[in-house]
């Protein structure tokens, strides 16, 4: 099979195309026709070093993507054979990850796929729509509550807002332009503010009377930090699934609000209930056709470093590696 991976951690530059033999799926596996392949920063930052050394002699990179089951191991049902599935935590524990032909994966992260759904838009699902889940759903239903999604045209930010739209919540997002406003509003938000503009916190209190809101899903802890501390209700949940880049803010946190959760999300150890509780609903929604896809560049296998400097680089939408013809 054809395939990218890397051999140490370092830049893109690393990154090696070419050949390599075909997996074969072991007990409770299957194996996985790859049509796509997702790219998340987590994806560039593990290749980098930055949040885990090299586990394995040889790392084929990449989360999430989607695809065909083509052949099945020992304990799972031969009915999956030419299934199409989207895949999550391919790389997490394991050395090979979606960035090729071929991904042997365990049978409960291959996930069936509704043929409603392109594959292209399901690569981009594991991660950043997992994540907002757990960021949106953790503490309970947010029907009839004010959630705050700031980035809201980031790829965790647009799932967030759509799932808070859909589990009843009125969603404020915060951008940085024009375009981005537009991204958020046609995922759903009822409203967007830009940071780069005014006073934040007092623009969400006139948006909530005064109020406040009930749920942030937040990206940058430290630089938003300011805005949370006094718009967060009594109660209220600050979701966190990116700190930012400072330290800041200090410990301990002081809120304007009293009984505050903070909670700090990692997909990659989401407890295993709230895996199967954001796949179930995932899939769901993609059943009824609710969830849009955040679409982006896409790449060809042999040029998987490019996606990878793409993400990097910040650009908007979800990057994809198109890895075989459907």
């Amino acid at each position: 099979m054809k395939a990218v991976w890397y051999e140490r951690n370092g830049a893109a530059d690393i990154l090696e195309y070419g050949d390599m033999p075909d997996p074969q799926p072991g007990a409770g596996e299957v194996r996985v026709r790859m049509i796509a392949s997702g790219v998340n920063p987590s994806d560039w930052k593990r290749r980098q070093g930055l949040t885990s050394p090299m586990e394995f002699p040889r790392v084929i990179p990449n989360q999430d993507g989607a695809g065909v089951i083509d052949s099945v191991g020992p304990g799972v049902d031969q009915s999956r054979t030419g299934e199409r599935v989207w895949l999550f935590e391919s790389q997490f524990g394991r050395p090979f990850g979606t960035g090729a032909e071929y991904t042997v994966q365990p049978s409960e992260h291959a996930v069936r796929l509704s043929e409603n759904t392109g594959f292209a838009a399901a690569a981009g699902l594991g991660v950043p729509a997992m994540t907002a889940h757990r960021c949106v759903f953790s503490d309970g239903p947010v029907t009839g509550k004010t959630v705050l999604v700031t980035g809201g045209a980031g790829a965790v930010g647009h799932y967030a807002v759509q799932m808070a739209r859909l589990g009843g919540a009125t969603v404020i997002s915060t951008v940085s332009s024009d375009e981005k406003a537009q991204i958020a509003l046609a995922a759903g938000a009822g409203h967007t503010i830009n940071y780069r503009e005014g006073d934040t916190a007092e623009k969400v209190f006139d948006l909530t009377g005064g109020s406040g809101v009930d749920l942030i899903v937040e990206v940058d802890m430290a630089a938003n930090f300011p805005v949370s501390q006094q718009v967060l209700k009594s109660s209220g949940v600050l979701a966190v699934y990116a700190a930012g880049s400072t330290q800041a803010p200090s410990v301990p946190l002081k809120f304007n609000s009293s009984n505050v959760t903070v909670r700090m999300v990692l997909v990659y150890d989401m407890p295993e209930p709230a895996k199967a509780a954001a796949v179930a609903d995932i899939t769901s929604w993609l059943d009824q056709d609710k969830l849009t896809p955040f679409a982006g560049p896409h790449f060809p296998l042999e040029r998987l470093k490019d996606a990878h400097l793409a993400v990097e680089n910040g650009v908007i939408g979800k990057v994809i590696v198109d890895v075989s013809p459907e």
